[in-house]
């Protein structure tokens, strides 16, 4: 009798582990089946931009709507470059995100490196300071950014686009890149000085490389900040310097609405972000580890 509960116990343990096995299954396949609606949620406006954009022009604006097209056609891409020069708009916005990131990424290293490494009740202060400054709503700066940018004779130039993005994104690439050179022991600069390097030289030829996906995430995200922007670019531009985010708004006006170029030039837009977010994914997922944590 004293052995029963042993031999009970031995012959129950593939039941147990049968049951919590199939358990671990269904929950699996509820977390997942979760996880695509989500997905579909978020990607079918999407979809349905891609799918009205390959419709000939005459289908895009019928109504009711229909989701699959007809027959596939280019005939909405070639209008969206027959109506308007969407090619310098595009290049006007790729120019002024790519030089503000650049700017952004390079000053926001420099001051999180400073703040990270030299904290004093100065430094924590200049950091509160950019919390506030990001947390301001833009529409409430448009107007002084405006004003001043128009007293410095700069309207209508990629040099004022890419000065108000770089003021604008800095206090946030400066909060995202302090995590990461907190997660950087120090005693890489202190080895990086004992080898005779300066600061800026341990700086640029240590810590830089080792916090590579924390400038590639926040690389990424200033990029998209100034690549979706509308409201600067709608306030500072006019012709020389219109971004694609206004251009792809004169599709609509107040006596027609070209849907089907304005389709498609919002799917050729979107492929910047997406192919450069493509690219860096490895660095973007690293990089919010490392940021994320601390010693």
């Amino acid at each position: 009798m004293a052995h029963m509960p042993i031999k009970e116990t031995i012959v129950e343990k593939p039941a147990m582990f049968a049951n919590l096995y199939f358990k671990h299954k269904i929950w699996t396949l509820i977390i997942l089946l979760v996880t695509c609606l989500l997905a579909l949620l978020f990607l079918g406006p999407y979809i349905y931009l891609l799918l009205t954009s390959l419709k000939p022009s005459a289908e895009a604006v019928t109504a009711p709507p229909s989701l699959w097209p007809s027959k596939f056609s280019l005939e909405n891409y070639k209008n969206m470059l027959n109506t308007l020069p969407i090619g310098k708009y595009f290049l006007n916005s790729l120019t002024t995100a790519g030089a503000s990131t650049i700017l952004s990424v390079l000053f926001g290293a420099m001051a999180a490196y400073g703040i990270s490494r030299f904290s004093s009740i100065t430094g924590n202060y200049f950091l509160l300071f950019t919390l506030v400054i990001r947390m301001v709503p833009m529409i409430s700066i448009a107007i002084p950014m405006y004003m001043i940018i128009k007293s410095m004779g700069l309207i209508d130039t990629h040099f004022a686009l890419i000065l108000v993005y770089t003021s604008l994104n800095v206090p946030f690439a400066i909060w995202l890149m302090i995590g990461f050179f907190d997660s950087v022991p120090k005693e890489f600069d202190e080895a990086a000085r004992v080898d005779g390097c300066s600061w800026i030289g341990s700086f640029i030829r240590i810590i830089l490389p080792v916090s590579l996906p924390g400038l590639a995430t926040t690389a990424i995200f200033t990029f998209m900040l100034a690549w979706n922007d509308f409201l600067f670019s709608l306030l500072m531009t006019s012709t020389k310097a219109k971004t694609a985010t206004v251009g792809i708004s004169e599709f609509l006006t107040a006596y027609n609405l070209d849907l089907g170029p304005m389709t498609a030039a919002a799917i050729s837009f979107s492929l910047p972000v997406m192919i450069f977010s493509f690219f860096v994914q490895r660095y973007i997922v690293s990089g919010m580890t490392l940021g994320a944590v601390k010693e």
